[in-house]
């Protein structure tokens, strides 16, 4: 589609005319000057329509957008023009944004020379999963004099999904396979002791474990040999994701339960990478969904698809049932990370029991939140009574998220207490903290 627009210039000067043919029935001299200004005016608009109307496609604009887009993360778009027109041109782009984005002031200004192009990029950071829809490419071409503006409207419409944060499981990934996790904040923790898991005999180097010296490689070699173990591969390590109402609270514009899918999707990559088994269980009223823990190609693209879906309930999760599924179908002993929330310690004991009867078979790494709004105002100082009376508020609710840490780790639970932006990093911290002590 294509519009024709007159630019505020020729209201302006078309303004100045007027004044001159009023001016003119006191002046009558200025009644010629006025016709021959309007003659050229006119004169000047239909060189500048002739201009941007020379050619039926003067600007060709197509938009390369990834096949799929990461939730929370900078996705980068790019909007390709190119200019048919023999001369330069003036243009200003609106591209049509998924309604997600709620962007209204959208625009773009550029100017590209005759037979030439150029490409604009952007990013677009999504804060919800689903489908996102891109319309149209809106374009307005300036003519050389300034006087016209005309429309281009490319048809340019295509649905994109949002998924999970995958670049941010690329990334770890490759820092991951390069042995570079503490550029990502992951802390090297110290190895206690080794597994039993024999990979080969090396000679002995500075800083090895004596006790693992090979007495008899040793006598036959003439020096010091030692054995090397490696880390056990082959655990099950499953991410189990609450999706019920407490998992709704908003932070930074996305939910807890994007953050915990986020984490999942990281650390069940990681466990891949080093090995081992990932598995995923989602739950809420019910059980939903049940992935069998593998490693097998396919596996971390099943969990993708999988996490992809995923949306919160409003009903209270029920970790009877959860327990019951995780009881029946997980039979070896597994570490299980549970990405839930507790927002007081009535919740964390109603739901008590059935965490101690999933830690009697298995690790069991409960995951909760921090409420950062509560934290900044127990940060900042008091100026009166009304203040005082929220900062102590504040701090009893602070205080009752450490008393949760405690009660779970006095019966044998382990547990994190996080932020939510620190949730990938903590999580990831403790899983390789227990390959390292062998805990898994």
């Amino acid at each position: 589609m294509q519009s024709f627009y007159l630019n505020k210039i020729v209201y302006y000067i078309g303004g100045a005319i007027a004044l001159c043919f009023i001016a003119s029935y006191f002046a009558p001299q200025l009644y010629s000057i006025a016709s021959v200004l309007l003659v050229l005016l006119f004169i000047a608009i239909l060189a500048d329509v002739l201009l941007v109307y020379l050619k039926k496609n003067g600007i060709i604009a197509t938009r390369t957008t990834p096949d799929r887009l990461s939730i929370g993360d900078e996705n980068r778009i790019t909007l390709h023009l190119f200019n048919n027109y023999n001369h330069p041109v003036a243009v200003s782009v609106i591209d049509e944004l998924p309604v997600q984005f709620q962007e209204r002031s959208w625009v773009r200004n550029t100017t590209l020379a005759g037979s030439q192009g150029t490409d604009i990029h952007y990013f677009l950071k999504p804060l919800t999963r689903g489908e996102y829809l891109f319309h149209d490419i809106n374009v307005f071409v300036t003519a050389p004099l300034r006087l016209v503006t005309r429309r281009f409207t490319i048809n340019a419409q295509k649905t994109t999904k949002v998924y999970p944060s995958f670049i941010q499981m690329r990334r770890f990934q490759l820092l991951a396979i390069a042995n570079r996790l503490q550029e990502a904040g992951v802390k090297r923790s110290p190895r206690l002791g080794h597994s039993m898991e024999f990979e080969h005999i090396k000679e002995y180097v500075r800083g090895d474990d004596y006790r693992t010296i090979n007495w008899k490689a040793t006598g036959r070699k003439g020096s010091i040999m030692v054995n090397n173990y490696t880390d056990e591969r082959s655990q099950q390590v499953y991410c189990i994701i609450n999706k019920g109402r407490v998992m709704k609270m908003p932070f930074e514009g996305m939910t807890l339960l994007d953050y915990s899918i986020n984490a999942a999707l990281v650390l069940s990559n990681i466990s891949l990478v080093k090995q081992d088994k990932a598995g995923l269980i989602t739950f809420a009223e019910n059980q939903d969904v049940f992935l069998t823990a593998d490693k097998r190609p396919g596996q971390m693209n099943l969990l993708l698809e999988t996490l992809y879906k995923q949306e919160t309930r409003f009903l209270e999760a029920d970790y009877e049932k959860l327990y019951t599924v995780i009881r029946n179908k997980i039979t070896s002993r597994s570490l299980l990370v549970l990405f839930t929330n507790f927002e007081s310690m009535e919740s964390l004991q109603r739901e008590m029991p059935a965490l101690k009867r999933m830690a009697h078979y298995h690790l069991l790494l409960v995951v909760f939140f921090e409420n950062t709004a509560i934290r900044e105002l127990t940060e900042t100082s008091a100026g009166d009574l009304e203040e005082v009376y929220i900062k102590t508020i504040a701090e009893k609710f602070a205080f009752e998220k450490r008393q949760m840490v405690k009660e779970l780790q006095q019966n044998g639970i382990l547990s994190i207490l996080t932020a939510p932006q620190q949730l990938t990093v903590n999580t990831i911290n403790k899983y390789l903290e227990l390959k390292n002590r062998a805990r898994i």
